[in-house]
């Protein structure tokens, strides 16, 4: 049975207690909130992509080993638009928005403008994260909406624009163990120039109570290679030291986009993959603030998610989920994965690879720069100074990728992945050893299994030592979906909870722990 991605999922805000089966660790306390889309047609207008549907945040919490689960619909101005007028009027990435043909001339003048110069949607269905003391739900605009992490309320619209200018932020950030936010943002045409931006947002609460992001400071920029064609990506790696940004050749056309309403076409169809183009890799010193002087590249790939980077004797290497092409975008037009159900298709399995860059350049050309005895990853100095990486393959058929995030910015061995071998839809999950390139699998039968996410003991010494989360949905939705509990070491179930609901597909998620 497959999964019906077009479904429209009904929310249920009031707590939920879930059936225990198994033991819950004691020391296992706080909650796992999630997001992805929920709705996808309203009236007798339907999106074009599944990344569209409206944000479904949906939560499980867990104390003294009993779990209760709520959901609800991000109320965002997209959303209450949408709803008040039972159609689709707010425009978003693979779906543009037409006013009814019975509004007036005024109404499609005023529409058309909105669309040339585009205000975004506040949609925010990718992910949760964290900004201060303060928790958002997120997609890739230049809003983010706060959220109370307890009853799923929608807060706040936050513009980033109000505070750094960036029109487009990856979904993806990064935490120092001070509690500071790392996030990167794309600002476009700015005096006539257009680049890549770090920025930082302290951790804690400011004392005047205003948002985090008033204190958010640049930590560095990085040139786009062209002016109206930045790249599209959706995260990026920290190490104690560096971070890494790939430039790839997937490309968001800006003068296309700004036409797209006039040509009735999707925002997506200016997005692009080049693969005449090579990936550029930036390797951006933290304490200079600058780009080191070498010049890595390798060749045209499509990454969406880093797995994690760390630095070892004079190297800085990084492990990333790759696609040959922007076929996983493609894939997910809602039509498109009605025509998949149970059918054999092509499908662009990714790889995780990693990539070795190192950080001198002290050697004659052609020599491979990577001495590092436990990978194949090469690095060659070219004629013109370029560093040329060639990436070792771990393992392929993963994404979704976590870590025990103790370990985020350091030499790690265990990663958690959704299996998707045969298609993107995850019916197992796998623990992977970077060390011994072994998989242990767990398999969910009939169940689809979302991004697992490792959750350490207190105290623990061991990387493995802890519990992985994942959120499971019934291939037989009368049967409820449940929350999966595995034993981090040896990959087992030591519980489950089950909820009579019929759970969304969500994209990515984040505990939160009760320190209390």
């Amino acid at each position: 049975m497959q999964y019906d991605y077009s479904k429209n999922k009904d929310e249920h805000p009031e707590p939920i207690k879930a059936e225990v089966k198994g033991l819950i660790p004691e020391w296992l306390q706080g909650t796992l909130i999630r997001n992805g889309p929920g709705l996808f047609s309203l009236g007798e207008t339907r999106y074009n992509h599944w990344f569209d549907g409206m944000a479904l945040l949906h939560s499980f919490t867990i104390k003294k080993g009993e779990v209760t689960y709520r959901s609800k619909y991000l109320r965002g101005d997209t959303y209450n638009s949408n709803t008040q007028a039972n159609r689709i009027v707010v425009s978003e990435m693979g779906t543009m928005a037409y006013p009814d043909p019975c509004k007036n001339i005024f109404s499609k003048v005023i529409t058309f403008l909105s669309h040339t110069i585009p205000d975004f949607t506040d949609n925010c269905g990718n992910n949760i994260i964290k900004y201060g003391n303060d928790y958002h739900a997120t997609s890739e605009t230049n809003y983010i909406r706060k959220i109370d992490p307890i009853t799923l309320e929608t807060q706040d619209k936050v513009d980033y624009l109000k505070y750094l200018p960036a029109n487009i932020v990856a979904s993806h950030t990064h935490y120092d163990k001070e509690g500071n936010s790392y996030s990167m943002g794309t600002c476009i045409a700015e005096k006539g120039k257009t680049k890549y931006m770090l920025f930082k947002v302290p951790g804690g609460s400011r004392s005047d109570g205003s948002p985090p992001l008033k204190s958010a400071e640049v930590v560095c920029t990085v040139p786009c290679r062209s002016l109206l064609t930045p790249s599209y990506y959706h995260s990026f790696g920290m190490t104690d030291n560096y971070f890494v940004f790939i430039e790839q050749p997937l490309k968001l056309d800006i003068l296309k986009m700004a036409t797209a309403y006039l040509r009735r076409v999707s925002w997506a169809s200016c997005m692009k993959f080049h693969p005449e183009d090579s990936t550029l890799i930036h390797l951006i010193d933290r304490k200079t603030k600058k780009e080191v002087g070498i010049k890595f590249y390798t060749g045209a790939m499509a990454v969406y998610h880093q797995v994690n980077a760390f630095e070892d004797d004079g190297h800085v290497v990084f492990d990333v989920i790759c696609y040959d092409d922007n076929g996983l975008y493609e894939m997910f037009y809602l039509d498109k994965l009605k025509e998949q159900m149970g059918a054999e298709t092509m499908y662009c399995k990714p790889t995780c690879k990693r990539f070795v860059l190192p950080l001198s350049d002290m050697g004659e050309t052609g020599e491979d720069l990577v001495k590092l005895k436990y990978t194949t990853a090469s690095a060659v100095k070219e004629k013109d100074g370029k560093v040329l990486c060639q990436g070792e393959v771990l393992c392929d058929g993963v994404e979704l990728p976590r870590i025990n995030y103790n370990f985020n910015g350091k030499k790690y061995r265990y990663s958690y992945f959704c299996c998707v071998d045969i298609s993107p839809v995850a019916k197992k999950i796998v623990k992977f050893d970077a060390e011994t390139k072994q998989q242990i699998e767990w398999t969910g039968g009939d169940g689809f299994a979302s991004e697992p996410v490792f959750i350490p003991r207190p105290d623990a010494v061991d990387e493995d030592d802890g519990v992985v989360l994942t959120s499971v949905i019934n291939a037989k939705p009368a049967q409820g979906g449940f929350l999966l509990v595995l034993d981090g070491k040896s990959f087992k179930e030591i519980a489950r909870a089950g909820i009579d609901v019929d759970f969304h597909m969500d994209m990515h998620g984040y505990f939160i722990p009760d320190n209390s």
